[in-house]
């Protein structure tokens, strides 16, 4: 896709009495009686970016490290905004692009920035947006970026700047609003009860990156779109399109962005969003900055669980072919209209855990310590709380009917009361509570639990109950014992071994996701040693073994 814009120096600066306004709003809700995990949520829903109808565009920023004594001048901390002024190609792997680079002032209050501004462009399906971060600078002239951790798009990546989005427009003109008029509470009545997702019966996983030819969300659409058709005009199906039928929801894997690899030609830097010398362009008698940007295609996604953290409220760009957020809507849309009857969207949400290279993107409050995935997420600090879960809100606000959520038992901390560790389940209970708001229609979502605890406790897999959660809170789901980490039928005694909790499915087995096919498969099935004690029952091939151990009623 060629997105479009046009060589101008638009006039961008900061607008006092609008700014004025949102810094007498935010002041209010710090003096209100909320408490501060209340207070952090209201705050939370203006962070970032928002292009509004008036066409000034709201900035926020949490900054709790700007606190101390580090800047030294009101020109040391601004906003940095560059607005491509020749075509951008989203499906070239590599070009150059001229940006107009501005730097606006931002208005400080206590630990979060705020700002108006006029004159930045929005992004939409054929038109690319501003980017934007914050910089400053310290005391011994060190510049510094501050990155929006709850962007709406980042196109190229979450070390590059994010792009500022128009989202009520692509809300607007989605193409299923009729499903959520069917779904979701009324619009336009704000007493309404919110219903939930109701529970879906077979789940499709499926990993993006391998899932179409392209590789991406687009691809997949297609796809979706094709067996669409052909069902609705009655034509039959051939067997690569039948194993998309059959299925009620799919869940993806993570497609939050995951970790970047650094280039071994560009001095170890993330270069998807290589800035250039800053020049001077003039243009209509206005003295401009003006700066080249070389733009690399991002290519980055493994099985999604590395992440850092930062902007998973947006879509890892691999996976989009257009860099637009207009594709997730586009999948999410062919989904709920297709066919053969609507098909749920769940996300897999990876909140527990942090690869390092968030610490590089990511204030240190965002932090407990490291653990060995990389970092523990300090849920429990409100402002970090709210923020993750306003992270989920604009994740799932793209159409999603359920979430599931990634090592449950991940979620600990140390309780000074107790003097214990333990588990947040309170926090785990609220990501399963964010109300969805698509264009005015509210939902609660469908919601699984990837929960082992005691792991990693020795024999947690026979320790664990698998029901912790769903009877804390009824109407959700847990991952079973049959389908979580070791699920390994294709070893020799695995049927006996796990005859007791064959058992449990049977007997109570409610709200349990159950069965070994997921994403865990080809990890744990190819990870078997071929010496190990395969049971030959299944084949006389180990391809013919692993195909009928998983790919059966049984399992």
């Amino acid at each position: 896709m060629q997105v479009k814009s046009v060589r101008t120096a638009a006039n961008l600066r900061l607008v006092d009495d609008e700014t004025q306004t949102l810094l007498n709003w935010a002041a209010s809700v710090m003096a209100s009686e909320d408490t501060y995990f209340g207070r952090g949520q209201r705050l939370a829903k203006r962070l970032g970016s928002h292009y509004r109808r008036d066409g000034l565009t709201e900035f926020g920023f949490w900054t709790p490290e700007l606190i101390g004594d580090v800047i030294q001048s009101e020109r040391s901390l601004e906003l940095e905004i560059f607005t491509p002024l020749t075509p951008i190609h989203f499906q070239e792997p590599r070009q150059t692009v001229e940006f107009q680079h501005d730097l606006v002032p931002v208005a400080q209050q206590g630990e979060f920035l705020w700002a108006v501004v006029s004159g930045v462009k929005a992004g939409n399906r054929t038109t690319a947006g501003s980017f934007y971060w914050l910089r400053y600078v310290d005391a011994e002239q060190r510049v510094h970026i501050i990155r929006d951790p709850l962007a709406y798009s980042t196109p190229y990546g979450v070390f590059a700047p994010a792009e500022v989005y128009d989202m009520r427009r692509l809300q607007r003109r989605r193409t299923d609003l009729s499903y959520f008029r069917r779904t979701a509470a009324p619009k336009g009545i704000p007493d309404a009860e919110v219903p939930r997702v109701p529970t879906p019966t077979n789940i499709l996983q499926i990993h993006v990156k391998t899932a179409s030819p392209e590789g991406t969300l687009a691809g997949l659409t297609r796809i979706i779109q094709r067996v669409s058709d052909k069902i609705a005009a009655d034509e039959a199906l051939l067997p690569a399109e039948e194993i998309y039928t059959g299925y009620d929801a799919v869940q993806l894997l993570p497609v939050e962005p995951t970790i970047e690899y650094r280039r071994e030609d560009t001095n170890g830097e993330h270069e998807f969003f290589a800035l250039g010398a800053v020049q001077n362009f003039s243009a209509d008698e206005d003295d401009t900055d003006v700066v080249p940007v070389t733009l690399r295609k991002p290519d980055t996604q493994n099985w999604g669980y590395d992440v850092p953290i930062v902007a998973s409220s947006s879509t890892n760009p691999a996976v989009l072919s257009s860099l637009r957020p207009d594709e997730v809507v586009d999948f999410v849309a062919a989904l709920h209209n297709f066919a053969g009857g609507s098909i749920g969207l769940i996300y897999d949400l990876v909140y527990g855990h942090s690869d390092n290279q968030g610490i590089e993107l990511l204030t240190q409050q965002f932090f407990k310590g490291p653990n060995m995935y990389g970092q523990d997420l300090n849920h429990q600090l409100p402002q970090v709380r709210a923020i993750l879960l306003e992270m989920q809100r604009r994740k799932i606000n793209t159409g999603a009917d359920g979430v599931r959520v990634d090592g449950g038992q991940d979620f600990r901390f140390f309780n000074p009361l107790s003097g214990r560790v333990e588990q947040d389940d309170a926090y785990l209970l609220a990501m399963s509570d964010v109300v969805q708001d698509i264009h005015g229609y509210r939902r609660l979502m469908f919601s699984i639990f990837e929960d082992g605890r005691p792991w990693p406790e020795d024999g947690w897999e026979e320790k664990s109950t698998y029901r912790e959660l769903v009877e804390m809170k009824p109407g959700s789901f847990q991952w079973g014992p049959l389908i979580f980490a070791h699920n390994t039928p294709t070893l020799k005694g695995f049927w006996d071994r796990k005859w007791r909790r064959v058992g449990e499915v049977i007997f109570q087995g409610d709200h349990w996701i159950t069965g070994c096919g997921n994403h865990d498969t080809v990890r744990r099935g190819n990870q078997v040693a071929p010496e190990a004690a395969i049971n030959w029952n299944l084949g006389k091939t180990l391809p013919q073994v692993l195909h009928r151990a998983y790919n059966n009623p049984a399992t």
